[in-house]
């Protein structure tokens, strides 16, 4: 099996991404999604080198025609529009969306949110931006999270939609719980897998597979999840 970097399977992903990946306070980078890729790597017999890269360049598969990854986790949601670019692995998380809106908006829901003419906010190149355009909305888009965090802050938005997890943990932020909160979560349906080059290795795509897998069999899948979000699989929200 050709790797990118011999000895290292090369990850390409988008920081900040709380709790996926993002930098501790030590810099190095950590999460969930690093996490459930470091059982691959260990089973590769090889370490994980993460590459900080835009998300519409991971989604559009070009990072990884282009050699700069192996591999994609970048808290992805698997959809048909990128299966034409990308393989993924069997799914590893069940995600759902979420609204955070500045108190006393009075908003709690969608409906609200375009009824009361509030400035939404939206990740772009995301599932979270697809599915309010589809619901008759035109948010602002943000490069990053952070951008769209800091967005709805200064007051640039009033509501922003974000996967429940991202929203769930920057709600831990003191700060972030004084003056914001999470008016409703957006049930879509979404799963997250890890994203291959198209027509890649069937080693790598196999190995990916297989260690989730046994993870979720082993208790392993169990223990990360709830180092991450607190929460048992199937609790969030």
């Amino acid at each position: 099996m050709k790797l990118v970097h011999p000895g290292k399977l090369t990850v390409c992903t988008n920081i900040p991404y709380e709790p996926f990946q993002f930098k501790d306070a030590s810099g190095k980078i950590v999460g969930f999604d690093v996490d459930i890729v470091d059982l691959a790597a260990k089973k590769l017999g090889v370490t994980q080198d993460i590459v900080d890269i835009d998300f519409a360049v991971i989604k559009s598969g070009a990072a990884m025609a282009a050699g700069k990854c192996d591999v994609a986790a970048a808290g992805m949601t698997i959809t048909p529009e990128r299966k034409q670019n990308i393989d993924f692995s069997e799914p590893y998380f069940d995600a759902t969306q979420a609204l955070l809106a500045k108190k006393g908006t009075g908003a709690k829901s969608l409906e609200d949110v375009k009824a009361k003419s509030l400035k939404l906010g939206a990740q772009a190149s995301t599932t979270g931006l697809e599915y309010v355009k589809k619901q008759g909305l035109n948010p602002t888009e943000y490069a990053d999270s952070a951008k769209e965090l800091l967005a709805l802050q200064a007051g640039q938005a009033d509501v922003i939609v974000q996967d429940l997890p991202v929203v769930l943990t920057w709600l831990k932020k003191p700060d972030i719980a004084a003056k914001f909160e999470m008016i409703a979560s957006l049930n879509t349906g979404e799963q997250y897998g890890v994203g291959l080059k198209k027509g890649s290795d069937p080693t790598l795509l196999k190995t990916i597979n297989d260690s989730i897998t046994q993870a979720k069999s082993d208790g392993t899948y169990e223990k990360i999840y709830v180092k991450w979000f607190g929460k048992k699989p199937g609790e969030l929200g």
